[in-house]
Protein backbone atom coordinates (compact mmCIF):
# COMPACT_ATOMS: atom_id res chain seq x y z
CA UNK A 1 0.00 0.00 0.00
CA UNK A 2 1.02 3.60 -0.60
CA UNK A 3 0.62 6.52 1.73
CA UNK A 4 -1.81 8.09 -0.76
CA UNK A 5 -4.24 5.14 -0.68
CA UNK A 6 -4.12 3.35 2.67
CA UNK A 7 -7.55 1.74 2.16
CA UNK A 8 -7.17 0.46 -1.39
CA UNK A 9 -6.65 -3.20 -0.50
CA UNK A 10 -9.68 -3.09 1.76
CA UNK A 11 -11.80 -1.65 -1.06
CA UNK A 12 -10.51 -4.25 -3.47
CA UNK A 13 -11.61 -7.04 -1.10
CA UNK A 14 -15.01 -5.44 -0.62
CA UNK A 15 -15.71 -4.91 -4.33
CA UNK A 16 -18.28 -7.47 -5.49
CA UNK A 17 -18.04 -8.10 -9.22
CA UNK A 18 -21.65 -9.23 -9.51
CA UNK A 19 -22.95 -6.10 -7.81
CA UNK A 20 -20.81 -3.86 -9.97
CA UNK A 21 -21.88 -5.55 -13.20
CA UNK A 22 -25.54 -5.46 -12.21
CA UNK A 23 -25.32 -1.74 -11.46
CA UNK A 24 -23.80 -0.92 -14.84
CA UNK A 25 -26.14 -3.20 -16.75
CA UNK A 26 -29.13 -1.57 -15.09
CA UNK A 27 -27.79 1.85 -16.04
CA UNK A 28 -27.25 0.95 -19.70
CA UNK A 29 -30.73 -0.58 -19.84
CA UNK A 30 -32.18 2.87 -19.11
CA UNK A 31 -32.24 4.32 -22.63
CA UNK A 32 -31.25 7.98 -22.39
CA UNK A 33 -30.54 9.25 -25.89
CA UNK A 34 -30.25 13.04 -25.74
CA UNK A 35 -33.67 14.45 -24.93
CA UNK A 36 -34.71 11.42 -22.88
CA UNK A 37 -32.43 12.02 -19.89
CA UNK A 38 -35.35 11.67 -17.45
CA UNK A 39 -35.44 7.90 -17.99
CA UNK A 40 -31.91 7.56 -16.60
CA UNK A 41 -32.35 10.26 -13.97
CA UNK A 42 -35.15 8.18 -12.40
CA UNK A 43 -32.63 5.36 -12.01
CA UNK A 44 -30.06 7.72 -10.52
CA UNK A 45 -32.64 9.05 -8.07
CA UNK A 46 -33.04 5.55 -6.65
CA UNK A 47 -29.31 4.88 -6.49
CA UNK A 48 -28.44 8.21 -4.92
CA UNK A 49 -31.26 7.99 -2.39
CA UNK A 50 -29.99 4.57 -1.36
CA UNK A 51 -26.58 6.13 -0.70
CA UNK A 52 -28.05 8.87 1.49
CA UNK A 53 -27.16 11.64 -0.95
CA UNK A 54 -30.49 13.49 -0.62
CA UNK A 55 -30.78 13.89 -4.40
CA UNK A 56 -32.33 17.03 -5.86
CA UNK A 57 -33.77 17.42 -9.35
CA UNK A 58 -34.57 20.41 -11.54
CA UNK A 59 -35.44 20.67 -15.21
CA UNK A 60 -32.88 22.51 -17.32
CA UNK A 61 -35.45 22.33 -20.13
CA UNK A 62 -39.07 21.11 -19.85
CA UNK A 63 -39.11 17.40 -19.05
CA UNK A 64 -35.30 17.18 -19.04
CA UNK A 65 -33.90 17.11 -15.50
CA UNK A 66 -30.49 17.38 -13.91
CA UNK A 67 -29.89 15.56 -10.64
CA UNK A 68 -27.39 16.27 -7.88
CA UNK A 69 -26.76 15.31 -4.30
CA UNK A 70 -24.09 15.18 -1.62
CA UNK A 71 -22.95 13.56 1.55
CA UNK A 72 -21.78 16.08 4.11
CA UNK A 73 -18.54 15.31 5.84
CA UNK A 74 -18.06 15.27 9.59
CA UNK A 75 -15.20 17.71 10.04
CA UNK A 76 -15.21 20.23 7.22
CA UNK A 77 -12.57 18.74 4.91
CA UNK A 78 -12.28 19.29 1.16
CA UNK A 79 -15.35 19.08 -1.06
CA UNK A 80 -14.97 16.60 -3.93
CA UNK A 81 -17.33 16.45 -6.92
CA UNK A 82 -17.98 13.64 -9.39
CA UNK A 83 -19.90 14.88 -12.41
CA UNK A 84 -20.98 13.46 -15.76
CA UNK A 85 -23.66 13.63 -18.41
CA UNK A 86 -26.77 11.47 -18.46
CA UNK A 87 -27.45 11.47 -22.20
CA UNK A 88 -26.04 9.20 -24.89
CA UNK A 89 -25.81 9.36 -28.66
CA UNK A 90 -28.27 7.58 -30.96
CA UNK A 91 -28.29 3.88 -31.86
CA UNK A 92 -29.08 4.13 -35.57
CA UNK A 93 -27.61 1.11 -37.34
CA UNK A 94 -26.87 -0.83 -34.15
CA UNK A 95 -29.52 -3.54 -34.51
CA UNK A 96 -28.73 -4.02 -38.19
CA UNK A 97 -25.03 -4.39 -37.40
CA UNK A 98 -25.59 -7.03 -34.69
CA UNK A 99 -28.80 -8.70 -35.89
CA UNK A 100 -29.12 -12.27 -34.67
CA UNK A 101 -26.40 -11.95 -32.01
CA UNK A 102 -26.45 -11.30 -28.28
CA UNK A 103 -25.33 -7.73 -29.03
CA UNK A 104 -28.44 -6.95 -31.10
CA UNK A 105 -30.25 -4.91 -28.45
CA UNK A 106 -28.14 -1.79 -27.76
CA UNK A 107 -29.74 -1.46 -24.34
CA UNK A 108 -29.50 -5.08 -23.18
CA UNK A 109 -26.00 -4.51 -21.71
CA UNK A 110 -24.85 -8.02 -22.58
CA UNK A 111 -21.64 -9.20 -20.94
CA UNK A 112 -19.42 -10.84 -23.55
CA UNK A 113 -15.84 -11.94 -22.92
CA UNK A 114 -15.49 -9.73 -19.86
CA UNK A 115 -16.98 -6.61 -21.47
CA UNK A 116 -20.35 -4.88 -21.09
CA UNK A 117 -21.76 -3.93 -24.49
CA UNK A 118 -24.35 -1.26 -25.23
CA UNK A 119 -25.00 2.36 -25.93
CA UNK A 120 -23.73 4.47 -23.07
CA UNK A 121 -21.66 1.68 -21.52
CA UNK A 122 -18.47 3.67 -21.95
CA UNK A 123 -19.81 7.15 -22.59
CA UNK A 124 -20.29 7.47 -19.80
CA UNK A 125 -22.39 5.25 -17.60
CA UNK A 126 -19.38 3.21 -16.48
CA UNK A 127 -17.95 6.44 -15.08
CA UNK A 128 -21.15 7.34 -13.27
CA UNK A 129 -21.58 3.84 -11.87
CA UNK A 130 -17.97 3.55 -10.74
CA UNK A 131 -18.30 6.83 -8.84
CA UNK A 132 -21.52 5.75 -7.12
CA UNK A 133 -20.09 2.29 -6.41
CA UNK A 134 -17.07 3.95 -4.83
CA UNK A 135 -19.24 5.57 -2.20
CA UNK A 136 -20.86 2.20 -1.55
CA UNK A 137 -17.39 0.77 -0.89
CA UNK A 138 -16.71 3.61 1.55
CA UNK A 139 -19.85 2.56 3.42
CA UNK A 140 -18.99 -1.14 3.30
CA UNK A 141 -15.64 -0.30 4.86
CA UNK A 142 -17.41 1.60 7.65
CA UNK A 143 -15.47 4.81 6.94
CA UNK A 144 -16.76 8.29 7.83
CA UNK A 145 -15.52 11.15 5.67
CA UNK A 146 -14.23 14.47 6.95
CA UNK A 147 -14.99 16.37 3.76
CA UNK A 148 -18.06 16.48 1.53
CA UNK A 149 -18.46 14.24 -1.51
CA UNK A 150 -20.90 15.50 -4.10
CA UNK A 151 -22.37 14.12 -7.32
CA UNK A 152 -23.99 15.94 -10.23
CA UNK A 153 -25.37 14.39 -13.40
CA UNK A 154 -26.42 16.71 -16.20
CA UNK A 155 -28.05 16.37 -19.61
CA UNK A 156 -27.63 17.71 -23.13
CA UNK A 157 -23.90 17.08 -23.51
CA UNK A 158 -24.09 14.94 -26.63
CA UNK A 159 -24.76 16.24 -30.15
CA UNK A 160 -26.75 14.64 -32.95
CA UNK A 161 -30.41 15.05 -32.05
CA UNK A 162 -32.47 17.99 -33.37
CA UNK A 163 -32.46 21.12 -31.20
CA UNK A 164 -30.18 19.55 -28.58
CA UNK A 165 -26.52 19.31 -27.65
CA UNK A 166 -25.70 22.81 -26.41
CA UNK A 167 -24.70 21.85 -22.84
CA UNK A 168 -27.99 23.18 -21.49
CA UNK A 169 -27.72 20.87 -18.47
CA UNK A 170 -24.35 22.02 -17.18
CA UNK A 171 -25.20 25.64 -17.94
CA UNK A 172 -28.11 25.32 -15.51
CA UNK A 173 -25.94 23.51 -12.95
CA UNK A 174 -23.24 26.20 -13.23
CA UNK A 175 -25.79 28.94 -12.56
CA UNK A 176 -26.94 27.15 -9.42
CA UNK A 177 -23.38 26.84 -8.11
CA UNK A 178 -22.60 30.48 -8.84
CA UNK A 179 -25.81 31.56 -7.08
CA UNK A 180 -24.86 29.56 -3.96
CA UNK A 181 -27.76 27.12 -4.28
CA UNK A 182 -25.26 24.26 -4.75
CA UNK A 183 -21.94 24.20 -2.93
CA UNK A 184 -18.77 24.94 -4.90
CA UNK A 185 -16.37 21.97 -5.08
CA UNK A 186 -12.66 22.19 -4.33
CA UNK A 187 -11.84 19.59 -6.98
CA UNK A 188 -13.92 17.79 -9.62
CA UNK A 189 -13.68 14.58 -11.62
CA UNK A 190 -15.73 14.60 -14.82
CA UNK A 191 -16.29 10.93 -15.61
CA UNK A 192 -15.71 10.92 -19.36
CA UNK A 193 -13.95 7.70 -20.46
CA UNK A 194 -10.15 7.83 -20.21
CA UNK A 195 -9.25 4.13 -19.65
CA UNK A 196 -8.34 5.28 -16.14
CA UNK A 197 -5.81 7.83 -17.30
CA UNK A 198 -6.08 11.37 -15.93
CA UNK A 199 -6.73 14.19 -18.40
CA UNK A 200 -5.91 17.65 -16.97
CA UNK A 201 -6.02 19.28 -20.43
CA UNK A 202 -8.43 19.17 -23.33
CA UNK A 203 -8.71 20.57 -26.83
CA UNK A 204 -11.14 23.32 -27.75
CA UNK A 205 -13.08 23.55 -30.99
CA UNK A 206 -15.36 25.48 -33.24
CA UNK A 207 -17.46 24.20 -36.13
CA UNK A 208 -17.98 26.58 -39.03
CA UNK A 209 -20.40 26.41 -41.94
CA UNK A 210 -19.35 28.53 -44.91
CA UNK A 211 -21.95 29.48 -47.50
CA UNK A 212 -20.50 30.59 -50.81
CA UNK A 213 -22.83 32.30 -53.23
CA UNK A 214 -22.12 33.15 -56.84
CA UNK A 215 -24.53 33.26 -59.76
CA UNK A 216 -26.01 30.31 -61.60
CA UNK A 217 -26.12 30.29 -65.39
CA UNK A 218 -26.95 27.86 -68.18
CA UNK A 219 -23.92 25.78 -69.09
CA UNK A 220 -23.92 27.02 -72.65
CA UNK A 221 -23.27 30.58 -71.52
CA UNK A 222 -21.03 30.13 -68.46
CA UNK A 223 -19.70 33.68 -68.86
CA UNK A 224 -23.06 34.87 -67.48
CA UNK A 225 -22.50 33.05 -64.18
CA UNK A 226 -20.15 33.22 -61.22
CA UNK A 227 -18.96 29.74 -60.26
CA UNK A 228 -19.47 29.11 -56.54
CA UNK A 229 -17.99 25.62 -56.73
CA UNK A 230 -14.74 26.94 -58.20
CA UNK A 231 -14.65 29.53 -55.40
CA UNK A 232 -15.24 26.77 -52.87
CA UNK A 233 -12.13 24.97 -54.06
CA UNK A 234 -10.12 28.14 -53.54
CA UNK A 235 -11.62 28.54 -50.07
CA UNK A 236 -10.81 24.91 -49.21
CA UNK A 237 -7.22 25.42 -50.35
CA UNK A 238 -6.98 28.52 -48.14
CA UNK A 239 -8.31 26.52 -45.18
CA UNK A 240 -5.77 23.74 -45.70
CA UNK A 241 -2.98 26.31 -45.91
CA UNK A 242 -4.28 27.91 -42.72
CA UNK A 243 -4.38 24.49 -41.04
CA UNK A 244 -0.74 23.84 -41.93
CA UNK A 245 0.25 27.22 -40.51
CA UNK A 246 -1.49 26.82 -37.15
CA UNK A 247 -0.28 23.23 -36.82
CA UNK A 248 3.31 24.33 -37.30
CA UNK A 249 2.96 27.15 -34.79
CA UNK A 250 2.71 25.21 -31.53
CA UNK A 251 2.68 21.71 -30.07
CA UNK A 252 1.03 21.15 -26.69
CA UNK A 253 2.64 18.38 -24.64
CA UNK A 254 -0.72 16.72 -23.81
CA UNK A 255 -3.08 17.85 -26.54
CA UNK A 256 -0.86 17.90 -29.62
CA UNK A 257 -1.21 20.32 -32.53
CA UNK A 258 -4.03 22.54 -33.73
CA UNK A 259 -5.60 22.07 -37.16
CA UNK A 260 -8.60 22.90 -39.32
CA UNK A 261 -10.33 19.93 -40.95
CA UNK A 262 -12.76 20.39 -43.84
CA UNK A 263 -15.48 17.83 -43.13
CA UNK A 264 -17.99 18.46 -45.92
CA UNK A 265 -18.33 20.20 -49.28
CA UNK A 266 -21.60 20.28 -51.21
CA UNK A 267 -22.95 22.27 -54.11
CA UNK A 268 -23.47 22.35 -57.83
CA UNK A 269 -26.41 22.20 -60.17
CA UNK A 270 -27.70 20.21 -63.12
CA UNK A 271 -25.82 21.22 -66.29
CA UNK A 272 -25.45 24.74 -64.99
CA UNK A 273 -22.83 26.99 -63.46
CA UNK A 274 -23.03 26.24 -59.72
CA UNK A 275 -24.51 29.25 -57.97
CA UNK A 276 -24.13 28.03 -54.40
CA UNK A 277 -21.73 25.86 -52.44
CA UNK A 278 -21.35 25.00 -48.77
CA UNK A 279 -18.34 23.88 -46.74
CA UNK A 280 -18.21 22.69 -43.16
CA UNK A 281 -15.13 22.33 -40.99
CA UNK A 282 -13.94 21.84 -37.45
CA UNK A 283 -11.03 23.74 -35.96
CA UNK A 284 -9.08 22.23 -33.05
CA UNK A 285 -7.73 24.71 -30.49
CA UNK A 286 -4.96 24.20 -27.98
CA UNK A 287 -5.05 25.32 -24.33
CA UNK A 288 -4.14 29.00 -24.27
CA UNK A 289 -5.82 29.77 -27.61
CA UNK A 290 -8.83 32.10 -27.46
CA UNK A 291 -11.88 31.24 -29.53
CA UNK A 292 -12.53 34.83 -30.61
CA UNK A 293 -8.97 35.19 -31.90
CA UNK A 294 -9.03 31.81 -33.63
CA UNK A 295 -12.29 32.61 -35.41
CA UNK A 296 -11.05 36.03 -36.54
CA UNK A 297 -7.83 34.49 -37.89
CA UNK A 298 -9.76 31.74 -39.67
CA UNK A 299 -12.20 34.17 -41.31
CA UNK A 300 -9.32 36.35 -42.48
CA UNK A 301 -7.69 33.32 -44.11
CA UNK A 302 -10.91 32.41 -45.93
CA UNK A 303 -11.56 35.96 -47.10
CA UNK A 304 -8.01 36.02 -48.44
CA UNK A 305 -8.77 33.16 -50.84
CA UNK A 306 -8.43 33.92 -54.54
CA UNK A 307 -12.09 33.98 -55.61
CA UNK A 308 -13.81 35.75 -58.47
CA UNK A 309 -15.61 39.05 -58.20
CA UNK A 310 -19.26 38.53 -57.40
CA UNK A 311 -18.67 35.76 -54.84
CA UNK A 312 -20.25 36.28 -51.40
CA UNK A 313 -19.01 34.37 -48.37
CA UNK A 314 -21.01 33.99 -45.14
CA UNK A 315 -20.02 32.20 -41.94
CA UNK A 316 -22.13 30.54 -39.25
CA UNK A 317 -21.13 28.70 -36.08
CA UNK A 318 -23.76 26.11 -35.11
CA UNK A 319 -22.07 24.43 -32.12
CA UNK A 320 -21.79 27.01 -29.35
CA UNK A 321 -21.11 25.51 -25.92
CA UNK A 322 -19.44 27.59 -23.22
CA UNK A 323 -18.70 30.17 -25.94
CA UNK A 324 -20.89 31.44 -28.75
CA UNK A 325 -18.50 30.02 -31.36
CA UNK A 326 -17.86 26.58 -29.81
CA UNK A 327 -16.11 25.01 -26.85
CA UNK A 328 -13.09 26.55 -25.16
CA UNK A 329 -9.93 24.55 -24.53
CA UNK A 330 -9.07 23.99 -20.89
CA UNK A 331 -6.12 23.04 -18.72
CA UNK A 332 -5.14 22.76 -15.10
CA UNK A 333 -1.59 22.21 -13.85
CA UNK A 334 -0.79 18.52 -14.02
CA UNK A 335 1.38 18.73 -10.91
CA UNK A 336 -1.53 19.71 -8.64
CA UNK A 337 -1.43 17.46 -5.55
CA UNK A 338 -4.98 16.23 -6.23
CA UNK A 339 -4.06 15.17 -9.76
CA UNK A 340 -0.87 13.40 -8.71
CA UNK A 341 -2.77 11.71 -5.90
CA UNK A 342 -5.46 10.45 -8.26
CA UNK A 343 -2.90 9.23 -10.81
CA UNK A 344 -0.96 7.33 -8.15
CA UNK A 345 -4.09 5.65 -6.82
CA UNK A 346 -5.19 4.60 -10.31
CA UNK A 347 -1.78 3.07 -10.99
CA UNK A 348 -2.09 1.05 -7.81
CA UNK A 349 -5.65 -0.02 -8.56
CA UNK A 350 -4.76 -1.35 -12.02
CA UNK A 351 -1.28 -1.75 -13.50
CA UNK A 352 -0.59 0.54 -16.43
CA UNK A 353 -3.28 3.05 -15.51
CA UNK A 354 -2.98 6.52 -14.00
CA UNK A 355 -1.09 8.09 -16.90
CA UNK A 356 -1.31 11.86 -17.33
CA UNK A 357 -2.65 12.53 -20.83
CA UNK A 358 -4.68 15.06 -22.80
CA UNK A 359 -8.33 14.67 -23.80
CA UNK A 360 -8.71 13.98 -27.54
CA UNK A 361 -12.26 15.33 -27.30
CA UNK A 362 -14.20 18.29 -25.98
CA UNK A 363 -16.51 17.98 -23.00
CA UNK A 364 -17.71 20.22 -20.24
CA UNK A 365 -14.85 20.85 -17.79
CA UNK A 366 -14.43 24.46 -19.05
CA UNK A 367 -17.66 25.26 -17.21
CA UNK A 368 -16.04 23.99 -14.00
CA UNK A 369 -12.56 25.42 -14.52
CA UNK A 370 -13.34 28.78 -16.13
CA UNK A 371 -16.79 29.65 -14.80
CA UNK A 372 -16.95 28.05 -11.35
CA UNK A 373 -13.21 28.28 -10.69
CA UNK A 374 -12.82 24.63 -9.73
CA UNK A 375 -9.83 22.51 -10.84
CA UNK A 376 -11.19 19.56 -12.81
CA UNK A 377 -9.98 16.54 -14.76
CA UNK A 378 -11.50 13.81 -16.87
CA UNK A 379 -11.10 10.30 -15.50
CA UNK A 380 -13.18 7.11 -15.76
CA UNK A 381 -13.20 3.59 -17.16
CA UNK A 382 -14.08 3.21 -20.81
CA UNK A 383 -12.35 3.74 -24.14
CA UNK A 384 -13.40 6.83 -26.11
CA UNK A 385 -12.34 5.18 -29.38
CA UNK A 386 -15.29 2.76 -29.30
CA UNK A 387 -17.82 5.23 -27.93
CA UNK A 388 -20.34 6.72 -30.40
CA UNK A 389 -19.75 3.60 -32.53
CA UNK A 390 -21.57 0.33 -33.04
CA UNK A 391 -18.90 -1.38 -30.89
CA UNK A 392 -19.37 0.59 -27.66
CA UNK A 393 -18.37 -1.46 -24.65
CA UNK A 394 -16.41 -1.28 -21.40
CA UNK A 395 -14.02 -3.75 -19.83
CA UNK A 396 -15.39 -5.10 -16.53
CA UNK A 397 -11.96 -5.40 -14.89
CA UNK A 398 -11.18 -1.78 -15.71
CA UNK A 399 -14.61 -0.66 -14.52
CA UNK A 400 -14.19 -2.49 -11.19
CA UNK A 401 -10.71 -1.01 -10.77
CA UNK A 402 -12.24 2.42 -11.36
CA UNK A 403 -14.70 1.91 -8.50
CA UNK A 404 -11.88 0.82 -6.17
CA UNK A 405 -9.66 3.72 -7.21
CA UNK A 406 -12.43 6.29 -6.83
CA UNK A 407 -13.21 4.96 -3.34
CA UNK A 408 -9.56 5.30 -2.36
CA UNK A 409 -9.41 8.78 -3.88
CA UNK A 410 -12.53 9.89 -1.98
CA UNK A 411 -11.05 8.59 1.28
CA UNK A 412 -7.69 10.26 0.59
CA UNK A 413 -9.04 13.54 -0.76
CA UNK A 414 -11.86 14.10 1.72
CA UNK A 415 -10.10 12.52 4.66
CA UNK A 416 -11.38 9.85 7.00
CA UNK A 417 -12.46 10.47 10.59
CA UNK A 418 -10.00 8.91 13.00
CA UNK A 419 -7.16 8.78 10.47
Amino acid sequence: MTASAPHIEQFRRLADRGELVSLLQSAVQRQSITGNEANFVDFLEMQMSGLGLDPQQADFLPGRPNIWGERKGAEGGERLLFIGHTDTVHVRGWQERWQGTEREDPFAAAEIDGEIWGRGAGDLKAGICSALAALRLIDKAGLKLKGDVAFAFVGDEESGEPETGVSAGIKDYTRRVLSGEIGKPDFAVYVEPTRLSVYPAQMGFFIADINITGKSAYFGVPELGVDALKAAHAVAAAIWEHSDAISARADHALVGRAFALVTEMSGGGYIAVPGECRLSLIRKLLPGEALDDAVAEFEAAVRGANVADGIAIEFSYPAGRDHRFGGAPAEVAEDLPSIRNLAGILAEAMPGRGRIEGAPYWSEVPFLIDQIGCPAVYCAPGDITNCHTLEERVNVEEYAAGAVAFAAFIASQCGVVGH
